[in-house]
């Protein structure tokens, strides 16, 4: 570490974590947000055509960001991290100000995904460099610390942005995108300010072939994913169609040419002997899997939030994104608390301890929201979420300390890369994975149910198979984004020839809850089952990876298989 004024490193810490909080905040202030985005833009998001539209919305950010991370950390390698950092910042703040005045109508829903893309390249500038830029200016007693602010503030913009999207949403939905644009200023200005390269650069020549080849392969295959989830003709969901097979199989093919040129490009793009530093590939690998494991977590919450437990406690469909903002602040409050506080035990006492206790308490939560209800206690949901939210705070600045410090200091770019393309890739593969549990759990009692049902209220026999035939995904999103599918899956004519009671009951808040509910619950014990055993996976990983500590190695190939 050079010299540097005794005040840059807490500058330095301020700046990156409000680049991180922003980042996450825009990831998820949307989701919240997309009925008043949606409506604003005049685009209906349950017609089957428009379904693509909304799954990149959601995903298009973190596919970005998924792909470029590693990019971008090498390239700080080479040429300084804070440049690559300040450029984010400006990138990402440019692309807030050009969605604010998002056009309507026609092309509008492409003006949205393509700007969320490009605030996806400024995102993954933000966060491929924050973590190397911290370890490179804290010493090792402190990196802890660091790392648990700016992973609090990471994980916390993830349940911020759920609630400001809330609050947002109701005043004007332009605002969801102004509201960056301050943060953005403000840190673009202070960035270039205060932010410095410190530390040597290396310059070396770009591995164009690694680049390309990583990038198209990692391109396809979450595509593919993305694609997976939508219905495809008579099927369900599109998994075994010719397409995203292809897109899969292009995409492995692609990676593993990827794998095949990095063992022999000079410099690679991924100098895969990282990968037998053994804290290194240990901490990579429990992230990866506690990122699978949590990725899927806040939608499923926002699902049974907004798509059966607010609607039967009275809630109308359009105010639940808000109360569901604001009903799962505990998972926050316990990230929050726990963070910082993990961050400097860890400096003290090792890290595999606290990063493998984390991933047992997590899977403990798993457990125990399994065995609830769809019409929870909410004292007794909101003290599972609070503990899942201390367990990703014992968990996230312990398993960053152990992954970089592991690492040689010239490396640590491209380590900070591989560490964020780990958690945002973990996070879109959790949501095919999830997403794919619950429409099979929906599909094997939702349809039935719900026929039976609206013949029972008086819909014909016919009109009750035709709306009940519609795929379970249509249910599904409905949930997700706070609408009461019913008015919209009935056709108009045949809703009005009901009686004013008949309508009141099928368009109201207990009919759809009550129809989702149980087959919701088959879906996320399936899937709650799978994250818990993930992080039994991830605290098994921390723990053998041990503690990384001390002076990282100056060259690749020294501290192999170190741990404490």
């Amino acid at each position: 570490m050079s010299s540097q004024p005794n005040n840059h490193k807490w500058m330095v810490l301020s700046n990156t974590t409000l680049g991180m909080l922003a980042a996450t905040i825009n990831a998820s202030i949307v989701l919240i947000s997309l009925p008043a985005i949606f409506r604003g833009i005049g685009l209906k998001p349950l017609d089957p055509g428009n379904t693509n539209v909304l799954l990149w919305t959601i995903m298009g950010y973190m596919v970005v960001t998924s792909v470029l991370v590693v990019t971008f950390g090498k390239l700080g390698d080479m040429f300084g991290r804070a440049k690559v950092y300040n450029l984010g910042f400006l990138i990402f703040t440019l692309a807030s100000i050009a969605l604010s005045f998002m056009p309507t109508g026609d092309g509008a829903a492409y003006f949205l995904v393509g700007l969320r893309i490009v605030q996806g390249i400024g995102g993954a500038m933000l966060t491929s460099t924050a973590t190397a830029i911290l370890i490179d200016v804290f010493p090792t007693r402190q990196r802890g610390l660091a790392l648990g602010i700016n992973t609090m503030a990471a994980i916390a913009g993830q349940f911020i942005g759920l609630i400001l999207g809330g609050l947002l949403a109701d005043i004007d939905w332009r605002w969801i995108f102004w509201i960056n644009v301050p943060i953005g200023l403000v840190g673009t200005i202070w960035a270039y300010v205060s932010m410095k390269d410190y530390v040597p650069t290396r310059h070396s020549k770009i591995d164009w072939w690694g680049n390309i080849t990583f990038a198209v392969g990692l391109v396809l295959l979450l595509i593919g994913v993305n694609d997976g989830i939508q219905p495809y003709h008579n099927d369900l969901m599109a998994w075994g169609s010719p397409q995203v097979l292809a897109e899969l199989g292009l995409g492995l093919v692609f990676l593993a040419f990827f794998f095949f040129i990095e063992t022999r490009a000079k410099p690679p793009m991924i100098d895969l002997k990282l990968f037998r530093i053994k804290p290194f590939f240990a901490g990579i690998s429990a992230n990866l899997m506690t990122s699978i494991g949590r990725g899927g977590l806040q939608f499923m919450l926002i699902i049974w939030l907004q798509g059966i437990w607010l609607p039967l406690h009275g809630y109308s469909f359009e105010s639940t994104p808000l109360w569901a903002g604001i009903f799962m602040v505990p998972l926050t409050l316990g990230v929050l608390i726990s963070g910082p506080v993990a961050g400097v035990l860890a400096d003290r006492f090792g890290q595999r301890a606290f990063a493998s206790l984390g991933m047992l308490l997590g899977a403990a939560t798993f457990l125990g929201l399994m065995l609830l209800n769809a019409d929870f206690d909410y004292p007794i949901f909101a003290t599972l979420l609070f503990l899942n939210g201390v367990a990703s705070g014992l968990f996230s600045a312990p398993n960053a300390t152990q992954t970089m410090n592991a690492v040689p200091a010239a490396e640590r770019g491209q380590a900070a890369g591989i560490r964020a393309t780990a958690m945002n890739a973990g996070q879109v593969l959790s949501i095919g994975i999830f997403f794919t549990l619950m429409i099979v759990g929906l599909s094997l009692s939702l349809p039935q149910s719900m026929e039976s049902n609206l013949v029972a209220e008086g819909l014909s026999a016919d009109v009750a198979a035709q709306v009940a035939a519609a795929p379970p995904v249509a249910s599904l999103f409905a949930a997700f984004l706070g609408y009461n599918p019913m008015g919209e899956l009935i056709p108009a004519g045949a809703l009005h020839g009901l009686s004013v009671a008949q309508q009141a009951d099928i368009t109201g808040k207990e009919f759809f809850p009550h129809l989702l509910a149980a087959p919701f619950m088959v879906g996320i014990k399936i899937a709650f089952t799978i994250s818990l055993l993930l992080y039994l996976l991830a605290a098994l990983a921390s723990w053998l990876g041990g503690s990384a500590g001390g002076k990282a190695p100056e060259r690749m190939g020294e501290g192999v298989e170190q741990a404490a």
